[in-house]
């Protein structure tokens, strides 16, 4: 066993407004309570959940495209409610914000699903409310059928979506970093001033992709830029990665890509003269705990009950983009290329050339958790492994999946963060502040080697470089 890590673990709990996640079936089990998915309820109570055990923030999956490469059809997964239905997570964040202090919401979106001057006041609004407690994973979508229910015919080409990615990145920076000035703001009641006009300023925008001039109409919230997420793992993904990401979602089912992935990113981000440091990653992770290894082992084999393996063989056709409908359990799966997900394919064949997979180990993999590790045993059989995870693949966190809601996590605060706490690893108060200061201990605003920074005004960059400098001393 290597070395235990000392650096602090972070942890997020990954959900879908759906429901089901990443354990297809187990939403059938008598003690999963998420057909209850569609209530304020539901969520209001996950959130707590996750402030007592000190999470840094719940982080949704989203997209609008239909699991129906599996058979050429999406009957499987509207069947198995694979992600299906699933509402709108931006709407549930001004809630959730509401019955909790500290906790961060980390949203997907897509920038191929809606323009970005309306996306970024949609997302300065959940800053506002929350007081700075949002964070944006970016995506740009890969599904036929999002992309053709917008009316935008098939998607675009893998690296054409990264492309109209960093354009859009660079629109809304323009919007959240330079139209309003620090101390534009007045609300002056004596002169009925609310804002200084000469300090708010239409950009423009003259990119490839995007054409754009307008003002922000949101003054400047607590983290102006939300905190960036971002989960490609393909080549061209971790380019994107470098350039903006504050931290990074991965996912595969062993620590030698893992540990490939992070060290390949961080190198990326120090050739584009950030500091790689600055980069979290929070890699997938399933954890099935109980009191002894026994009753842990119990409610694995419980859980396999009701697994669909057909929802998870589903799943991954449409993340990778090869039907997997109808083939020989005992066939190995082979590297396809296509315009799905390249990191998901290739973490399960070429990634990994010391490890074959079959159809069948596939199935029964995906079936709980997804494509991440599931851990079974002990708290301190759990935190063990956390521990190794950390020290051997150089991430910073967890995203953690679930295979019953909310009773996974519940298990979860009860049992193994008591033991990462008693361990000093894990943390036993939040930050003050918003999410960025939470997880950094700087400031609220990206820093100053972030490329938003330059779209700031003059005399704004000038201050937020001098208040970094402060910081960092």
């Amino acid at each position: 066993m290597s070395k235990k890590t000392g650096k602090e673990i972070r942890i997020n709990a990954f959900v879908t407004f759906a429901p089901s996640h990443l354990s297809p079936g187990l939403w059938s089990h008598p003690q999963d309570k998420s057909l209850d998915y569609n209530t304020l309820e539901f969520w209001s109570n996950l959130a707590r959940v996750a402030e007592q055990g000190k999470y840094d923030g719940l982080f949704w999956a989203d997209g609008i495209s239909t699991y129906d490469v599996y058979g050429g059809s999406h009957d499987a997964g509207i069947r198995g409610a694979l992600q299906f239905p699933r509402l709108d997570p931006l709407l549930l964040v001004a809630a959730m914000a509401q019955v909790t202090e500290h906790l961060g919401f980390a949203v997907t979106s897509s920038v191929t699903y809606e323009p970005p001057y309306l996306f970024a006041r949609r997302m300065s609004t959940l800053d506002q409310l929350t007081r700075g407690r949002v964070g944006w994973n970016i995506v740009t979508s890969f599904g036929d059928s999002g992309s053709k229910a917008l009316g935008l015919g098939p998607s675009k080409p893998h690296d054409l979506r990264y492309e109209i990615a960093d354009d859009y990145l660079d629109v809304v920076y323009k919007l959240w970093e330079g139209s309003w000035e620090n101390d534009a703001v007045k609300r002056d009641r004596a002169t009925k001033t609310f804002a200084d006009p000469s300090k708010v300023h239409v950009i423009r925008h003259e990119g490839p992709h995007y054409q754009i001039e307008g003002v922000h109409f949101s003054e400047p919230t607590p983290q102006r830029t939300p905190l960036l997420y971002q989960a490609g793992s393909s080549g061209r993904g971790k380019d994107f990665a470098a350039r903006h990401a504050e931290c990074v979602f991965v996912s595969a089912p062993s620590k030698n890509i893992i540990r490939a992935s992070v060290a390949d990113t961080r190198q990326r981000a120090a050739q584009l003269g950030r500091n790689p440091e600055d980069i979290l990653f929070f890699m997938l992770l399933t954890v099935i705990v109980g009191r002894t290894e026994a009753e842990a082992k119990a409610k694995l084999e419980d859980y396999r009950r009701y697994v669909s393996p057909e929802g998870a063989l589903a799943l991954f056709s449409r993340w990778s983009g090869v039907d997997l409908a109808g083939r020989d359990v005992n066939e190995p799966l082979q590297y396809a290329k296509s315009e799905g997900m390249q990191s998901t394919i290739e973490g399960f064949t070429v990634a990994d050339p010391d490890r074959v997979w079959t159809i069948g180990e596939l199935a029964q993999h995906n079936a709980i958790g997804g494509k991440g590790p599931v851990l079974v045993g002990t708290p301190e059989q759990v935190a063990d492994i956390m521990q190794e995870w950390m020290d051997e693949t150089d991430i910073d966190g967890f995203n953690l999946s679930y295979t019953l809601l909310p009773q996974s996590h519940i298990d979860f605060v009860e049992l193994v963060v008591p033991e990462l706490q008693k361990r000093g690893v894990y943390k036993k108060e939040y930050r003050a502040g918003t999410l960025r200061e939470k997880l950094y201990g700087a400031g609220p605003r990206l820093p100053d080697t972030h490329p938003a920074a330059a779209f700031r005004r003059g005399a704004d960059a000038a201050a937020d470089a001098l208040a970094a400098a402060a910081e960092i001393q």
